[in-house]
């Protein structure tokens, strides 16, 4: 594709010959080959300018600028060097968001249980649903591997082009608050949005709760329709920005509502409010349930039969390390994996475990290093309040000490007096959870879920906790009964 065809939609200038052939798109200098358009991007820790002379070393043809460079090779000088990126992107895959039904879901919470529901429920329709996410990005039922929650604008265009050739019709995908400052899906035209709820996370980089907010809110200022929690104090603020037609949903108000709810170790049932049908979710919480009605509001905008989507609804019988029980090999307590690492997440995994447990609730759990620190004290009072046993562990330290993490995770316990004990290997916290476990315990391993991985000093150690459940029981000797 000719250089001049793909900056049509950009407002920049150019030096040097716009005629030229761009084989692709590219921001990372070590994928760059001959014939690429580099973008030269100014991230948080690094400034790609500076890559610019590997690029051009390595074939590129052009770059995307925001400062002239003293270098020998077509530059397209642009004021936003990610705006210009998504754009340029979208064209040079053939803008594929424009013939697909995109929906994009977002949230501190929830985000990864609604895209998933959302998929059943379209596959349920008739759909090829592509979904992009934390856990995987799926084509139907093929597993692509995924690095981030949402990819950077040119990873997403050229994804979304894959997902379009291979017959995806409706891609759901989780919007991040990154992503959405970052401009990653910037020039994107949603068909429909959710907002589950706002509680804090990321303020280490936002730098406070009002900007992760106004982040939040911009994915429905670019929504034909969108539904939100009405029992989430935001949802007016996220509201006011959507230009299509709004729908809200909740427990104690909205258009959409949840009546006879019934929680239980086997799921959540409820009514269906007005049309009085019976819903059941296989995840256990109240918070399944607002995850549910989100997906039943926007369903509703969009004209999806409800029986379509009561019917995908049930088919989901679980979701990677959202309140999946792990496999406890019939001993008399159970294991739940749970990617709990917000207050208000760890909140609501919590308050879940009690609804059915007949004895005590134990909590594994830490908090992630280099990130929101605020919260470390928020979610050790939590535990304490609401585990009737906390284990206080390391999580992904990566950069920190996990001692000083701790230690701040512990300030909260104190303040409530809550019962625990600090183990910084998490294993080890893990095999102590097993080998005390008494009769009817609900222990929760929270804070990690679907992350095979521990990060420590910027490696990345294998971590799975369902293999390590596993490996423990072997070495605690419990077989299969």
């Amino acid at each position: 594709m000719k250089l001049f065809e793909l900056v049509k939609e950009i407002d920049c200038e150019i030096k040097g010959s716009a005629d030229i052939e761009v084989q692709a798109v590219e921001f990372d200098s070590r994928r760059v080959f001959d014939g690429c358009l580099f973008f030269c991007i100014a991230g948080l820790s690094t400034d790609g300018h500076k890559f610019a002379p590997d690029a051009v070393k390595s074939g590129a043809k052009a770059l995307v600028v925001t400062r002239w460079l003293e270098l020998d090779v077509t530059q397209v000088l642009v004021k936003d060097d990610r705006a210009a990126m998504a754009l340029i992107s979208a064209a040079f895959y053939g803008h594929p968001s424009r013939k697909l039904r995109m929906i994009g879901v977002t949230g501190t919470n929830g985000k990864t249980s609604t895209t998933y529901f959302l998929k059943k429920i379209f596959e349920k329709e008739g759909s090829k649903v592509g979904l992009i996410g934390t856990i995987q990005n799926m084509i139907g039922d093929e597993v692509l591997h995924t690095e981030r929650t949402t990819p950077e604008s040119a990873e997403l265009q050229q994804l979304l082009a894959q997902m379009l050739n291979k017959g995806v019709d409706t891609v759901v995908m989780e919007v991040s608050s990154h992503s959405l400052a970052l401009k990653r899906v910037y020039g994107i035209e949603f068909d429909g949005a959710i907002f589950t709820n706002l509680t804090q996370d990321h303020l280490d980089f936002h730098g406070d709760f009002e900007h992760y907010a106004a982040a939040k809110k911009i994915l429905f200022e670019n929504s034909k329709c969108a539904a939100f929690n009405s029992d989430d104090e935001y949802s007016e603020y996220m509201r006011e920005g959507c230009k299509g037609q709004t729908v809200t949903f909740g427990v104690n108000s909205g258009d959409i509502r949840a009546r006879d709810i019934a929680l239980s170790t086997s799921g959540s049932r409820f009514v269906l409010g007005g049309v009085r049908l019976p819903m059941f979710v296989n995840i256990p919480g109240m918070f399944s349930v607002y995850n549910a009605l989100g997906t039943v509001a926007l369903c509703s905008e969009l004209g999806v039969d409800m029986l379509n989507v009561k019917q995908g609804l049930e088919s989901v019988s679980s979701i990677p390390g959202r309140f999946e029980a792990l496999d406890t090999r019939g001993e008399p307590f159970s294991v739940v994996l749970d990617y709990a690492h917000t207050p208000d997440s760890l909140e609501g995994a919590l308050k879940a475990a009690r609804e059915f447990s007949k004895g005590r609730v134990v909590c594994v759990f830490g908090c992630g290093g280099n990130r929101d620190n605020t919260k470390r004290p928020i979610m050790g009072e939590i535990s304490g309040k609401l585990a009737d046993f906390s284990i206080v562990t390391s999580d992904n330290p990566r950069f920190e000490e996990p001692e000083e993490i701790i230690s701040q995770i512990l300030a909260g316990m104190d303040k409530v007096n809550g019962n625990h004990i600090t183990i910084e290997n998490r294993r080890d916290a893990i095999k102590y959870a097993l080998e005390h476990a008494q009769t009817d315990d609900v222990i929760l391993l929270a804070g990690k879920g679907h992350e095979d991985y521990q990060e420590i000093c910027g490696i990345k150690h294998e971590f799975d906790e369902k293999k390590i459940v596993e490996e423990l029981l072997d070495e605690l000797g419990i077989k299969t009964k």
